[in-house]
């Protein structure tokens, strides 16, 4: 079993050796890194880059310097600018309800998608509502909590990525024949598409998806897994990109600790920043100020050295994972930030430029 962390990876570096000969003594360090600390994750990207994943700068900056000197004996290795990991979410209902064909033409799923209620995702993240628990009691919280049709809830099929993720699959169809030997070929297809989502194969977050009608082909050969699975991803990518897609961002919870006198450089660094302040206390007795602020986390880099010069030392900064919270601007519309940030992941990614186009997933009847 892996451990619970309360705070998740979001801050990522690539790793390559100066020389490609230490590639060797590069893999088995990590391999010792992702031992020794639990938190950290390493994985290997598509294109061959060592991904590093961690907490936060700082975190990352010790992870990185224990892999050089500990770990790879002294390897000399090149860090690619840390990268912010997003999430992929929809942020109304679908304005149709979405179609999509089989490769044989005999299969037809028609999907919507619509976002779950804020709260939901936290209550999934913390284990409030998985997919071990007793139906019924599950949709009864859910009808009470989050509005929820109970005979909706009552047939949830499965939270994704990973059966565990934030995201829902529910089937609300009536009477669709062969619908349960399908089922397992539709959550794997869940699965794949909550995992690369469909702007830039980012996680996906928060998104509910309805199966409303299924026609199957009555001969069992020709609705294998072949036929369902891609037709399946094809219509949950029709169904985000029809429900006004956003990007979510992760965000810091910033407590900063501070004399009276050096507040003002800490509001003019935050609001820089895109930061915003929501407490401040006075440690009692003390001529100490607690601030408590919100930061995104793309914008969290460099942060303490930028605090620090302000305020001339004075002022402590923690930084701890707290929510995601979505980012303004619309990603299908060009020039607006978030299309912006999209364009860079998939450039990054080596997929293809721009957002891949609705008919790509949208089949007409």
């Amino acid at each position: 079993r892996v451990m619970k962390f309360s705070v998740s990876p979001v801050v990522r570096v690539a790793v390559e050796c100066k020389h490609p000969s230490d590639l060797p003594k590069l893999v088995e360090g990590l391999k010792r890194l992702s031992k020794s600390d639990p938190m950290v994750q390493t994985t290997i990207e598509e294109s061959g880059e060592h991904i590093i994943a961690g907490a936060g700068e700082l975190h990352l900056e010790i992870c990185l310097k224990d892999l050089k000197e500990e770990y790879c004996g002294g390897i000399e290795l090149k860090t690619s600018d840390p990268v912010v990991s997003y999430r992929e979410t929809v942020t109304e209902l679908s304005n149709q309800i979405c179609l999509s064909k089989s490769p044989n033409k005999h299969n037809r799923m028609y999907v919507n998608a619509e976002p779950l209620k804020t709260g939901l995702p936290e209550d999934i993240d913390s284990g409030k509502v998985t997919d071990k628990d007793e139906p019924k009691a599950r949709a009864r919280y859910l009808a009470e909590t989050y509005e929820w049709d109970v005979n909706d809830a009552r047939k949830i099929w499965c939270f994704g990525p990973e059966n565990t993720g934030p995201n829902i699959l529910t089937d609300v169809s009536k009477g669709v024949q062969y619908l349960n030997e399908i089922k397992d070929s539709v959550v794997a297809a869940f699965n794949w598409a909550t995992k690369d989502g469909v702007m830039c194969e980012e996680n996906v977050r928060g998104v509910r998806f309805n199966i409303h009608d299924v026609t199957l082909h009555a001969d069992a050969i020709h609705r294998g897994g072949g036929q369902i699975i891609p037709t399946a991803r094809r219509v949950f990518y029709a169904a985000m990109l029809t429900a006004k897609p956003a990007l979510m961002e992760p965000v810091f919870l910033v407590e900063i600790q501070c004399p009276e006198s050096a507040m003002g450089g800490i509001y003019s660094v935050l609001n820089r920043r895109r930061g915003h302040v929501f407490a401040e206390e006075q440690k009692v007795g003390t001529p100490i100020y607690m601030v408590k602020a919100y930061l995104p986390v793309m914008e969290s880099f460099g942060f303490t050295a930028d605090l620090r010069s302000h305020t001339s030392g004075q002022a402590f900064p923690q930084c701890v994972f707290d929510h995601w919270q979505v980012l303004q601007g619309d990603p299908l519309e060009e020039g607006s930030k978030s299309s912006v940030i999209v364009l860079g992941i998939r450039k990054r990614k080596g997929l293809a430029e721009g957002i891949p186009p609705l008919d790509r997933y949208l089949d007409k009847l």
